[in-house]
């Protein structure tokens, strides 16, 4: 009789977590609706929305339809057809990078390249990936360093790069796009440059395995010894993994085996607090180890997924749990926390995913609903400080609430779609099929 009370019991908590769900994707779905009719209203044919001003913001002297192109494949995962075949005839109508302006190579390869790759991938509309064959040849030029690391800056029409100080993360976090355009196009010079890029960054690791934040790609130099897996480092490493999953790629899975060992090694920062212990991960010189920070952001949130990718489950709740403990500090998580001090040491929100990113792999990979209800709570507090009259607006600052006219496309491309996802039917994405780009951008696995 206990048994089939326990069931009873079981069965009944599932049903009511279900219905919650799913009234909670619907949430998610109205509110991005919400924000995507603002960026209608007033900045409709613009990068982005200025939510507090009711205006619009370009990255450069001609907008480049930053928002409409990182935020088709998430209506389509919404089930918004209509949206999504205006949206898709618009970028068709009006996009071009037949421009005379100089571009950041590593955020239009995320959001731009790699939207029009899954839009292709999602739609099958092959002037799609003829827009993405045109952007990157258009950006291969900034792999003409001696070191065949990346510039950080190109001229989409002349093909003039600039700046040679760059990072890790925007020298190595450009295989999954332009790998995926060398396997729709036929092209090995894509795969190749991307792919070449990625290992030379790796090559110039420390003797312990660390990598810094800043060199020089025209003479190989470290500029700034300070390693992290933060902002300027991060998806450098998510991309080694990704990519050795992505593309069976044995280079890839060998430099992230090598990559995690010095990691958790140097990096992993473990204290003791009243129910046992926490999880970090801070700063350490790369040539040394030695402790240099102990500060975790909003950016660094992204590691527990990629942990649980790789499979260690028990660090990434750890970490998941830390990540979680800095969200609620101020009640929203601040770009930078002391976690040995307990102190915000940077306190703006730029509406970042990552957070979300992670709780959503975790409940994938565990089940447990935990990882709801964690997700639940970042929902309501995101929806409580952040939302506007006609979309979304960043923090200032989390402790004081205060707003920033500021509502970039990755909210569209991936906290919403994060949070979507999360409370979505399982169906809704074939989760074990696919692996997101940085941008959260979906591609089937090759």
């Amino acid at each position: 009789m206990t048994k089939i009370l326990v069931l009873i019991l079981l069965l009944s908590v599932s049903a009511h977590a279900q219905t919650q769900n799913k009234k909670l994707a619907a949430e998610v779905k109205a509110e991005f609706l919400h924000a995507w009719n603002g960026y209608k209203k007033y900045a409709w044919g613009h990068d982005d929305l200025k939510p507090l001003s009711k205006t619009y913001h370009d990255w450069y002297p001609q907008p480049l339809l930053m928002t409409p192109v990182d935020s088709l494949d998430t209506m389509i995962l919404m089930d918004m057809d209509d949206e999504a075949t205006k949206t898709k005839q618009y970028i068709l109508d009006n996009l071009s990078f037949d421009k005379d302006i100089e571009v950041q190579n590593f955020e239009i390869t995320i959001r731009l390249l790699g939207g029009l790759l899954t839009n292709y991938q999602l739609t099958g509309d092959k002037r799609l990936l003829n827009l993405a064959e045109d952007l990157g040849n258009r950006l291969l030029p900034v792999f003409n360093s001696p070191t065949g690391m990346p510039y950080r800056y190109v001229n989409l029409k002349t093909g003039k790069v600039s700046k040679p100080i760059s990072n890790p993360a925007e020298t190595g976090t450009l295989l999954i796009e332009f790998g995926t355009l060398s396997k729709f196009t036929g092209k090995p010079i894509f795969y190749e440059k991307a792919k070449r890029a990625l290992v030379e960054t790796y090559n110039r690791r420390s003797k312990i395995g660390l990598v810094g934040e800043w060199i020089n790609v025209e003479t190989g130099e470290w500029t700034n010894t300070d390693s992290h897996i933060s902002g300027a480092i991060d998806s450098y490493y998510e991309y080694l993994l990704k990519c050795s999953l992505l593309f069976g790629d044995h280079d890839c899975k060998r430099m992230w085996n090598d990559s995690i060992t010095a990691i958790n090694k140097y990096l992993a920062d473990k204290k003791r607090n009243d129910f046992g212990g926490e999880l970090w991960y801070g700063h350490a010189d790369m040539n040394t180890g030695a402790r240099r920070a102990t500060t975790y952001g909003a950016l660094d949130a992204f590691f527990p997924a990629v942990l649980a990718l790789s499979g260690d489950l028990k660090r990434a709740e750890m970490l998941q749990d830390s990540s979680f403990r800095m969200w609620n500090h101020a009640g929203i998580e601040p770009e930078e926390f002391d976690y040995t001090a307990r102190k915000i040491t940077s306190p703006g929100y730029p509406l970042r995913p990552e957070i979300v990113e992670s709780t959503y792999y975790l409940y994938r990979y565990t089940k447990d609903e935990k990882y709801l209800l964690m997700g639940e709570k970042l929902w309501r507090d995101f929806v409580k400080h952040c939302r506007t009259d006609e979309g979304y607006a960043a923090l200032k600052n989390v402790e004081t609430k205060e707003k920033t006219d500021s509502m970039q496309s990755f909210l569209f491309a991936e906290t919403f779609k994060y949070f979507y996802l999360l409370f979505a039917p399982p169906g809704t994405l074939d989760f074990d099929r696919v692996i997101f780009n940085t941008e959260a951008h979906p591609i089937r696995k090759f």
